[in-house]
């Protein structure tokens, strides 16, 4: 039996494999104690990690664990992963949108971190709750979901009223920038705002993610991270706004879990 586990800022995700099976599950991170009390249950098992509170997970465990670079061990899962669902690339960027946004250029077996931004699902979570005072991260996604931005957001179409626009006029050229125009006739639900929440997020990680891809001559941005759980808006809008700039998105299945699985592949490995 094998773990690989990445403890991250805001949940600990695990693959552990056992009889050539895999088997996936997460956790919170504020339930690191009960992973560890878990895994006291397998003292034979070996053990791999990675992730901002791996050495604090390997203080509580009694298994000497294998521990590896965040960054080394999701390019492993994924490119463990891109071989696995046989959609081999060589150039690409990947886009891990956890807490915050880390940003990657891979060519090859090489990878190189290309920058990142704050925006991710701790800006949806923070955001959303000064915006509507709702917590629970499902709740928020889910009411996400059900809004509307286009009375909060401006789009270039709106700024040029069915004039020929010089870019796409789906575009937004301000997020939030339509409320001073729209405040007096319109009420907004929490569902719209959080829905204008979630869409500057994935417009934020889109631009960040499709200029990395640009510099680095790049067609694909593979997009993985736990904020997508759940999360079909924001999912729909990352891929559109890729496909809207000219790049071509690729949402891996269980990319959360790159990290993990990534890991323990690079403790089978040495």
């Amino acid at each position: 039996m094998k773990f690989g586990i990445d403890a991250g800022g805001t949940l600990v995700k695990m693959v552990k494999e056992e009889n050539n099976q895999r088997f996936y599950s997460k956790y919170l991170s504020t339930e690191i104690e009960e992973v560890a009390e878990m895994l006291k249950q397998f003292p034979e098992a070996e053990v791999a990690l990675t992730g901002g509170k791996a050495t604090y997970l390997q203080s509580l465990i009694p298994q000497e664990a294998f521990q590896s670079i965040e960054f080394d061990a999701t390019f492993k899962g994924i490119q463990t992963f891109l071989k696995q669902y046989q959609h081999p690339l060589e150039n690409y960027i990947f886009t891990n949108v956890g807490t915050g946004t880390s940003i990657h250029h891979v060519e090859r077996d090489k990878q190189e971190r290309a920058g990142g931004t704050g925006a991710g699902g701790g800006m949806i979570q923070g955001l959303g709750y000064l915006l509507t005072g709702e917590t629970d991260f499902e709740r928020l996604v889910t009411l996400a979901a059900q809004g509307d931005r286009d009375n909060i957001d401006l789009k270039v179409k709106h700024i040029y009223k069915g004039d020929k626009t010089p870019i796409p006029g789906e575009l937004t050229a301000a997020n939030f920038g339509r409320v001073l125009h729209t405040k007096d006739h319109v009420t907004y639900s929490d569902a719209d705002k959080l829905a204008a929440a979630v869409g500057v997020v994935g417009e934020t990680v889109t631009t960040v993610s499709i200029h990395a891809a640009r510099e680095f001559n790049a067609e694909y941005v593979v997009y993985i991270g736990s904020s997508f759980l759940g999360n079909d808006l924001l999912k729909e809008v990352v891929m559109r706004y890729t496909v809207l700039r000219g790049f071509r998105p690729y949402f891996i299945e269980n990319g959360e879990y790159s990290g993990a699985l990534g890991t323990l592949k690079l403790m089978e490995e040495n």
